[in-house]
């Protein structure tokens, strides 16, 4: 795999990490600059015996003059490199692109491995994604922070953590646990099957993406899941150290190798040391020798040695690259301990990539994933491999029928999968110009009843890309007594389809993403990219519907309806009359509800919206149903948007196009005059003003 380096690069970059000149070899050899320069540009070739010479000089042997997998001489010594402020006085107290996410393990766990899968190298083999949970305390952790330079950091950490900040605070409780619990967990990361941190150290490349840029993709291709390059953020948001280390396999050689390409780099707020001012980041590495580079730290191809000591060993070559995140923990709060900690990676892992996970009778999982944990070395959870099939039967049953081509029409039998086609219309980019048609993309939906055990169901998996969940969206109007059920909606290359229609989805469902890509609805990208698109998102979405009650309709079982008229008694919608002419003003279209245990009520709310030129800025309005006097209005506790709305100070925003939009709220119980089981409720909206377009 590796291949050699150009006898100049090589020869250029060995002078300048002995910090000798091209006229200075020359005069050493008893040559002109001139025909050092020719070996240098590659234009010309050292004979023979001259190559003994230059060995010597560069205290090195003429093998690694002719394999060229190494640099000559000692090695330089490995620091910390910290970016000095800037001139203007410009000040950085935190990586914003760390805040763009909860600094959760789920969060963690779903960014990194969906990073890893859209950089998948063989197509023909899964990717392997391990996380390894690593305690460290005693003689194990001092080891470490030596390794880690520790004793160069701690000035700079002090300084960071006074600066009363976000990330100064949480920087002071990382240094908090270090001294006074005396431990530190770590979390690496390994993917194999990936493409490994390839490129050079400043220019375009996947390298320079991760450690020396921000809001970066630089995806390799158009079926990656992400597009803001923000995903890479949570692995330093989720050390309190704000610390992650790197070694990556590289699928190209980068200098003549590809093993143990490592880098450190540090994320701290504005600081002052000794003095002198640093803007923020800090980068582990061997000095730069390039004059633009100066002694910056740069990458450097490390020994087993220095790799064993830092915690990043990898158990194979197959190419990719381990994350090590020093200084690990779950900002959720729910996962302390170290099988704690086993138990929340398994799940998020589960939860987030059963799809890619499921393997068909002759086709591989596109991922293989597993997690483990130590204690100073000592195993504590051995290596469990996630099985898809523990927490999400029904689904991975449903994707594996369609993988094999088992699905049916019509569910007429128990076990089965139906197959619907869905089709969305991907409007013509505004760059198009007026007369561009838009493209018909066959989405895929898939439906079959839910098993006993599942915790969540009757709802709408969404997914794209490489069988990336982006949304779990609950169907409107199935009516009452449908049978419990799991639906799988498969759009753009996650039907397996590579037609020109499947790739202008994929593009236009990634821009309808926000950077979480955790749903579907209008984003500024989609508005700014293309003509008519919430309508088309909106039409997307009804279509979904349409085609599940074309299959669960007919399921319908003879159940008494008692409840469900109790449910319906309680819930109204409080609709203007009927009045003559074209309707001017968004209605409330659909109510579901229900009381929670804690008294409140829980409420899914659609909205019928005429078309406009201009949005709407609406105020939804909850109130009790009583049977005398006024009707008493309740506050919310919660108002989430679901599709093609936003909340904004407590109203909805919904932009021009929408014509149907849905959000859900919690009433507050505090605000409740009597029992919510004692009376229904009502929910109105009331336009209070314009919205921009």
């Amino acid at each position: 795999m590796e291949d050699s380096e150009d006898f100049g690069v090589w020869l250029g970059r060995q002078l300048r990490r002995k910090g000798l000149s091209q006229q200075g070899l020359g005069q050493q050899l008893g040559l002109t600059r001139a025909a050092v320069s020719a070996w240098v540009t590659g234009r010309a070739q050292p004979r023979a015996e001259v190559m003994v010479k230059i060995a010597e000089i560069l205290e090195t042997d003429v093998a690694t003059l002719i394999t060229r997998d190494a640099d000559a001489g000692s090695d330089r010594p490995i620091a910390w490199y910290h970016r000095l402020a800037h001139h203007d006085g410009g000040r950085e107290y935190g990586n914003a692109a760390a805040f763009a996410f909860d600094a959760n393990l789920s969060v963690l766990a779903r960014e990194v491995t969906q990073n890893a899968l859209d950089e998948r190298l063989d197509p023909s083999r899964s990717v392997r994604v391990r996380f390894t949970l690593h305690e460290l305390t005693g003689e194990h952790l001092h080891s470490f922070l030596s390794a880690l330079k520790w004793d160069e950091l701690e000035p700079h950490y002090t300084a960071a953590s006074q600066s009363g900040q976000k990330a100064g605070r949480v920087l002071t409780e990382g240094l908090r646990a270090l001294r006074e619990n005396a431990s530190l967990l770590l979390l690496r990361i390994d993917d194999y099957n990936a493409s490994g941190l390839t490129g050079p150290e400043y220019g375009d490349g996947r390298y320079a993406a991760v450690v020396r840029r921000q809001l970066d993709s630089h995806k390799s291709n158009d079926r990656a899941g992400g597009s803001y390059g923000l995903g890479k953020a949570t692995l330093w948001a989720a050390s309190r150290l704000g610390m992650v280390l790197i070694n990556s396999t590289l699928s190209e050689a980068h200098e003549g190798r590809t093993a143990r390409r490592v880098v450190g780099r540090l994320d701290l707020p504005w600081r002052e040391v000794a003095g002198v001012a640093y803007a923020g980041p800090a980068w582990l590495g061997e000095p730069d020798t390039e004059k633009a580079h100066e002694g910056v730290s740069r990458s450097w191809w490390a020994d087993e040695r220095v790799v064993e000591d830092l915690r990043l060993e990898r158990d194979s070559d197959d190419p990719g690259t381990s994350f090590l995140v020093v200084g690990a923990h779950d900002a959720a709060g729910g996962s302390d301990t170290l099988e704690d900690l086993h138990a929340a990676l398994g799940r998020a892992l589960s939860d987030n990539f059963w799809a890619a996970m499921t393997s068909g009778r002759s086709a591989q999982p596109l991922l293989e994933a597993s997690v483990r944990a130590f204690r100073n070395g000592e195993v504590v959870g051995g290596e469990r491999r996630i099985d898809p099939l523990d927490r999400h039967p029904a689904l991975v049953h449903a994707l594996r029928a369609y993988i094999d081509g088992e699905t049916v029409d019509e569910l007429t039998e128990a076990g089965q999968v139906a197959s619907k086609d869905v089709a969305l219309t991907v409007p013509p980019l505004r760059t198009a110009g007026r007369r561009a048609a838009g493209t018909s993309h066959r989405a895929v939906l898939l439906v079959t009843p839910a098993e006993d055990g599942d915790e969540q169901h009757s709802r709408i998996v969404c997914m794209r890309g490489n069988r990336m969940t982006v949304t779990a969206r609950p169907p409107r109007n199935l009516g009452v007594g449908v049978d419990p059920f799991q639906a799988v909606l498969l759009a753009g290359f996650a039907t397996g389809d590579d037609s020109t229609a499947t790739h202008a989805a994929e593009e236009f469902l990634r821009a309808a993403e926000p950077p979480e890509h955790d749903r579907w609805g209008v984003t500024e990208e989609l508005t700014a990219a293309y003509v008519n698109a919430p309508r088309r998102l909106s039409e997307f979405n009804t279509a979904m519907d349409t085609a599940l009650r074309g299959v669960i309709g007919r399921r319908a079982v003879g159940r008494s309806p008692v409840g469900h008229e109790i449910l319906r008694k309680l819930l109204r919608l409080d609709l203007p009359s009927a009045t003559s002419g074209r309707r001017r003003h968004p209605l409330v279209d659909r109510v579901v509800g229900k009381v929670d245990a804690a008294g409140a009520w829980t409420l899914d709310v659609t909205l019928d919206v005429p078309q406009r030129e201009v949005g709407w800025q609406l105020l939804p309005v909850v109130k009790f149903d009583v049977r005398s006097g006024g009707r008493p209005s309740l506050e919310w506790a919660e108002l989430s948007p679901t599709e093609n709305c936003r909340v904004v100070e407590g109203r909805l925003v919904i932009d021009p196009d929408v014509r149907s939009a849905r959000f859900s709220g919690v009433t507050a119980v505090g605000s409740h005059p009597v029992a919510a089981a004692m009376a229904g409720v009502i929910v109105d909206i009331q336009q209070v003003g314009e919205a921009s377009a």
